[in-house]
This record gives structure tokens, sequence and C-alpha cells, in this order.
């Protein structure tokens, strides 16, 4: 059996295990509280989704503030921390390295609200309006 290439698209088993890993870590850790941080206490925050690079040495960790509030206010504070996360990250799971980790905001949320805008549109619902059978036979 061959070995999947260095540069799929797609990650592999242990990247995704490693990934749902630090996600639940990361996410056991804010909700505990134990980086000390006045605005990440007053802002519960969402781990969306971890992906890591495929030498394991990075971790792009999407996150989303409870209601969207003070997002930017958010990232910075976990920016602020990161090394301490780190730490705490690495007490948690055993690897060889613990990942650099790189935060952001999770974008679906929006993406989502875009759409449920757009279904609830007065031109989207006439056209999911139920027809009347005898309207489309006319000569």
């Amino acid at each position: 059996m061959s070995r999947s290439s260095p540069r799929s698209p797609t990650p592999t088993h242990r990247l995704e295990r490693v990934s749902e890993l630090i996600r639940h870590a990361l996410a056991e850790i804010l909700a505990r509280g134990d980086v000390l941080d006045e605005t990440l206490e007053r802002h519960p925050v969402t781990v969306h989704a971890v992906r890591m690079s495929p030498d394991l040495k990075h971790a792009a960790v999407s996150v989303m503030p409870l209601g969207g509030r003070d997002a930017v206010a958010t990232i910075d504070a976990l920016n602020r921390h990161k090394k301490e996360l780190r730490t705490l990250i690495a007490h948690r799971i055993n690897l060889k390295f613990a990942p650099d980790l790189r935060f952001a905001l999770e974008s679906s949320f929006d993406a989502q609200a875009r759409i449920d805008a757009l279904l609830k549109s007065p031109e989207v619902a006439r056209d999911l309006a139920p027809r009347d059978e005898n309207e489309g036979d006319e000569p």
C-alpha cells in the first residue's frame, strides 16, 4: 500500500486526530479559565476548528466569542496569551513538539447569516411559495 502524498489537500487521520485533541484541550482551558485575562473571562469563546500543518508544528485555530461581540478584542487577548496556551496544551497532549498557535475569527457564522438573510428575502420567498396547479396550464 502506498503512503499518501505529503502535498495531499486532504488531511491525514493523524492530522485530524491531533487537531481534535488540540481543539478539545483548548476548549477545556478556556472554559475552566486557566488563562487569567479580563476579556476572556467576560466573553466565552467557541473553538470551532483547528487545522494543523503537515509537520504538526503550526495550528490555525478558528474561534468565535459567544454572540460575536468584541471579536477583535478576543482574538487580541488570545494572541497575547499564545505562549501560555501553548504550554497548557503541551501539558495535556503528548506530542514531540507543541504547535505554534495562530488564532483567526471563524467566518462560517457570517456566511450562514448571509445565506439565511438571502433565503428570507421576498424574491426567494416568492419563488419558494407553493404554486397553484392551474396556474401553469395557461394557453
